[in-house]
């Protein structure tokens, strides 16, 4: 969940950079900074506060997540809500993080936008900082009623969209050859982003339980890029339609 905010700002900056612009980087670079100040200031303030290690109650079970739903009922009509955060701070220190992403987006990002997206309209410089406005308070609501589920599900949850992620962008992008990701340096920061994405899920999933076996399956990481790159010249849509119009 600390990991969406950023693959997001990543998203959407690239999405509305435009082709000609060349601020897009140094949005990256910001928004990557925001972040990553966003999370050192949200460990510093938790418990035990000034350290970088936090202090909390193991999670055994799916409902330690959702202890509200557990308020006795003595006389089973007044519900006493007494429950507190069994999975401390897990749970809430989701929330605090993405408070001061959104505080240090709207005070960074607006000025660096407006020196520097001059390839830009002046309507579409701030889409990227407006789509944030929509995805954070979606994140909110999906941290609290889906964070038990996530804690269990979040390396396959990361797999999935960092491929559904890569393919949209390199389709968009219009890259069939690896030679197309060489023109623009920008294409190739999106792709090793990716695979930082693809190898977190893998060591997510293993756990690196076991080093000798685990750690050959980071070799799989660039196999979805090298597999697109492989078959897009197959896959495109004119030349299925020139094709079928051949054989028909």
């Amino acid at each position: 969940m600390a990991m969406l905010p950023l693959v997001l700002h990543w998203f959407f900056i690239e999405w509305y950079s435009g082709k000609k612009s060349s601020s897009a980087l140094l949005q990256h670079v910001t928004a990557l900074l925001e972040c990553s100040v966003a999370a050192l200031v949200t460990l510093l303030l938790s418990d035990p506060a000034g350290s970088l290690h936090i202090r909390s109650c193991p999670v055994k079970k799916l409902s330690d997540w959702y202890t509200m739903l557990y308020n006795p009922s003595p006389d089973y009509i007044t519900t006493v809500h007494c429950t507190h955060e069994a999975v401390y701070p897990l749970y809430t220190i989701v929330f605090i993080y993405y408070a001061f992403c959104l505080v240090l987006m709207m005070l960074l990002r607006p000025l660096l936008v407006k020196k520097i997206a001059c390839g830009l309209g002046r309507s579409d410089r701030f889409k990227s900082i407006y789509a944030a406005l929509y995805f954070f308070p979606i994140l909110t609501v999906l941290q609290a009623v889906g964070g038990g589920l996530l804690y269990y599900a979040f390396p396959y949850i990361i797999l999935v969209l960092s491929l559904v992620t890569l393919a949209v962008y390199m389709s968009a992008s219009e890259v069939e050859f690896f030679k197309d990701l060489l023109v623009r340096k920008k294409r190739l920061v999106v792709l090793f982003s990716h695979w930082l994405l693809h190898a977190y899920g893998i060591i997510s999933i293993s756990k690196l339980d076991k080093l000798e076996q685990d750690l050959p399956l980071l070799a799989l990481v660039p196999a979805p890029a090298l597999f697109y790159l492989m078959t897009a010249k197959y896959t495109e849509p004119s030349r299925i339609l020139s094709e079928g119009g051949n054989g028909h």
